[in-house]
C-alpha cells in the first residue's frame, strides 16, 4: 500500500509537470527558448499543448518578442481577384520560397467595398470604411488577428468614411477626411487608441474630404489634398501630435509631391502560416 507523503509527492510533481510549459523548466527559461522559435512554426508550436497555445496567442508573449527584438516583419497586402472581390495575402520575407500566401476568411460584406483604409497595429490588420456601388460609407471595421489566424467586427469609426487617408502614429491610427453620409463631417479625423479601444472624433477646418496622399515622416501626418480647377499648386497639411492641429505644410517641402507615394507597412509579431498560396 502506497504511503500518503509519496502519493502526495507524486500527484504534486505529476500536475506541476501538467502545468509547466516546458516539464523540468521554469517558466521564463522556457519562454526564453519559445520566444526564440522561428514564426512559421507557431502553428505547430500551438498544437503542442492547450498552454503553448494559449501562450502564442497572448499579449505576454507579443510583449516578450518586442521587448527582446525578437519579432519578425511580415508583409500584408490587400488586392483585387478577377472578380473584382477583395482578398489579403501575406508575405514572409524571410522564406526561401518567398511566396505570397491567402489569408482566409476575409468577412463576406466587405469583399465587394471600395475606398477603404488598411492599416497594421501590433499583431493586428485592419481594414476600415468604405462603400460600394449600392453601399453608402460605412464605420464598419474588421480586424484579422494574426496570433489568432481569424477575422472579427471591431470597434467602429466614430463617422462613415471612405476614400480616406489611413495612417499609424505613435501606436494609434489615424483616419483623416474622406467621403461619408450627410451627417459626416468632411473636415475632420478619427483616432483609435487600442488601449481603450475605442475612436475619437475630432474636426479642423483645414481638412478637405479629397485627399489623394498621405505618409507618415518625422513624427507628423502629411496629405495632399486634390487641386482645384483654378490652380495647379499642390495642396498638403501636416498634422502636429503636439497641439492636435492641421497646419498648411511648408510650399517648398510639397513642391514635387505630384506622384503616387509608395509607403510600407511593417507587421509585427505572430501569426500563423496560411494554407495555399499564390
Amino acid at each position: 500500500m502506497d504511503q500518503p507523503g509519496v502519493v502526495s509527492e507524486g500527484i504534486s510533481q505529476m500536475e506541476l509537470s501538467q502545468q509547466s510549459l516546458i516539464s523540468g523548466l521554469p517558466d521564463d527559461i522556457a519562454l526564453f527558448c519559445l520566444a526564440r522559435v522561428p514564426r512559421k512554426y507557431h502553428t505547430l508550436q500551438k498544437c503542442v499543448s492547450k498552454r503553448w497555445r494559449d501562450l502564442v496567442c497572448s499579449e505576454e508573449w507579443h510583449s516578450y518578442c518586442q521587448k527582446h527584438k525578437l519579432d519578425e516583419t511580415w508583409i500584408y497586402a490587400l488586392c483585387r481577384d478577377k472578380l473584382d472581390r477583395l482578398c489579403c495575402y501575406v508575405l514572409d520575407p524571410n522564406s526561401s520560397r518567398r511566396s505570397w500566401k491567402l489569408v482566409h476568411g476575409l468577412p463576406s460584406r466587405v469583399l465587394k467595398r471600395k475606398g477603404m483604409g488598411f492599416e497594421v497595429l501590433g499583431n493586428k490588420v485592419y481594414l476600415l470604411g468604405g462603400c460600394g456601388w449600392c453601399e453608402d460609407a460605412t464605420g464598419e471595421v474588421y480586424c484579422y488577428d494574426a496570433s489568432l489566424n481569424a477575422w472579427s467586427e471591431a470597434s467602429p469609426l466614430s463617422t462613415a468614411r471612405c476614400y480616406f487617408a489611413c495612417e499609424v502614429l505613435d501606436g494609434k491610427i489615424y483616419s483623416i477626411g474622406g467621403l461619408g453620409s450627410n451627417s459626416s463631417d468632411p473636415h475632420s479625423w478619427d483616432i483609435y487608441d487600442p488601449c481603450t479601444n475605442s475612436w475619437k472624433f475630432h474636426s479642423d477646418p483645414n481638412i478637405v474630404p479629397e485627399i489623394e496622399d498621405s505618409v507618415v515622416m518625422d513624427g507628423k501626418i502629411y496629405i495632399r489634398c486634390g487641386t482645384s480647377a483654378v490652380t495647379s499648386h499642390v495642396y498638403a497639411v501636416v498634422y502636429e501630435p503636439s497641439s492636435g492641429t492641421w497646419q498648411h505644410a511648408d510650399a517648398d517641402m510639397v513642391a514635387g509631391w505630384r506622384d503616387p507615394l509608395c509607403v510600407g507597412s511593417e507587421f509585427r509579431n505572430q501569426a500563423d502560416d496560411v494554407a495555399e498560396g499564390v
